[in-house]
């Protein structure tokens, strides 16, 4: 894993909204009713924790179908591509009808987990590529099921059933690259470090330019490099 997993590995801790540096002290606040149900600000950071992540882990998944020279690698890209493509459609038909505002950029910390995945080649891109995605699926778990047991929100509850399928699989076909360091990424998982809030927090999208589109991946599989 080398230097890859000495990046500083926070899960998607973005403030509620973008652009504020600190999430609100009380999550369960309801910040609107809808006639979905009453919004939250937990609801709403949730809504764009999933969509910041697939802004950097469909780039990377899309990296490891032309980067890894390993088979096992190749699937968890084509599973990231997929999984991120599915979900980012659904954030993207449900921010508007809760009024909610998504990024159309990764944050700085995600983008430098894509910079040194970028940089990486051969073996070692296979190796950072599923210990960083195993650490930040990891941690996103638990936030899914806190939000899915608790939310009164009937399009955040659909959003969490679907991240928990998807993330759930991610978790696994990482796993299966048997490249996984279990004690390095759980200890990650556990201890994240503090990091300021200007390194979580995706840029909020630029006035007028069109909405960024994670498309589903072709039917045709690429082959391993």
């Amino acid at each position: 894993m080398g230097g890859a997993l000495s990046l500083t590995l926070v899960a998607l801790a973005y403030p509620s909204m973008l652009g504020v540096s600190t999430v609100s002290s009380a999550p369960s606040r309801v910040i609107a009713q809808t006639q979905w149900g009453p919004l939250t600000e937990a609801d709403r950071d949730f809504v764009v924790k999933v969509r910041a992540a697939g802004l950097w882990e469909y780039p990377v998944g899309q990296m490891a179908l032309k980067k890894s020279t390993s088979k096992a690698v190749l699937t968890a890209g084509q599973h990231l591509v997929s999984g991120h493509a599915g979900l980012d459609a659904a954030c993207r038909k449900i921010a508007p009808q809760l009024n909610i505002t998504i990024p159309d950029q990764p944050s700085p910390q995600q983008q430098g987990f894509v910079n040194t995945l970028n940089a990486d080649t051969g073996k070692k891109f296979d190796s950072d590529f599923a210990n960083i995605l195993r650490v930040t699926h990891g941690q996103i778990f638990n936030t899914i099921a806190k939000i899915r047991s608790e939310t009164k929100n009937t399009l955040v509850r659909e959003l969490a059933d679907q991240a928990n399928t998807t993330v759930l699989d991610h978790i696994s076909v990482m796993e299966q690259t048997g490249l996984v360091d279990f004690d390095q990424v759980l200890f990650q998982e556990t201890t994240p470090p503090k990091l300021p809030a200007e390194d979580l927090t995706p840029p909020a999208p630029a006035p007028g330019q069109p909405q960024v589109v994670l498309t589903p991946p072709p039917s045709s599989s690429p082959t391993v490099g």
